[in-house]
């Protein structure tokens, strides 16, 4: 089975250029935590609830003022739309995500894959704990508190 194939098309998305408080609003409308950026037709970057919280509410910007160009995470991991989805469910587990947007080819947005949508259609049970347990060892890393 490749990632196309159970992906999420129907994407919300955010704009650089958008404020913090219009990208939370949105994530409330549409029950998610994390939305692609796209700017000129492109994936430029992502911004999830993690960032907005961390990055403008603890850091004390104003989300009515701050863009989200300021906050989203740039360095954006992705897969293919016809990557299988063992392959995926690898490099989720590899890379500690629980989320992955989903390119054509030619590099355009066309999905995204949670690890719940690899859940559900994942053939190898084994490769599926192998994902989890990286994922929950990246997310229980030791953190300053």
């Amino acid at each position: 089975m490749r990632a196309g194939q159970i992906m999420i098309r129907k994407l919300s998305v955010a704009s650089p250029d958008d404020t913090v408080e219009r990208a939370a609003t949105l994530m409330a409308r549409v029950n998610a935590g994390i939305l692609p950026v796209v700017s000129a037709g492109r994936m430029v970057g992502l911004v999830t609830d993690r960032d907005i919280v961390v990055r403008a509410v603890a850091a004390g910007k104003p989300t009515a003022t701050c863009v989200v160009d300021e906050i989203m995470t740039e360095e954006v991991h992705y897969c293919l739309e016809d990557d299988t989805v063992d392959d995926v469910a690898r490099r989720m587990g590899a890379l500690g995500v629980r989320r992955m947007p989903v390119c054509d080819r030619s590099g355009a947005l066309v999905g995204l894959i949670s690890l719940d949508d690899v859940a559900a259609h994942l053939q190898g049970d084994h490769l599926l704990a192998d994902a989890l347990r990286k994922i929950a060892q990246v997310s229980r890393a030791p953190r300053s508190v």
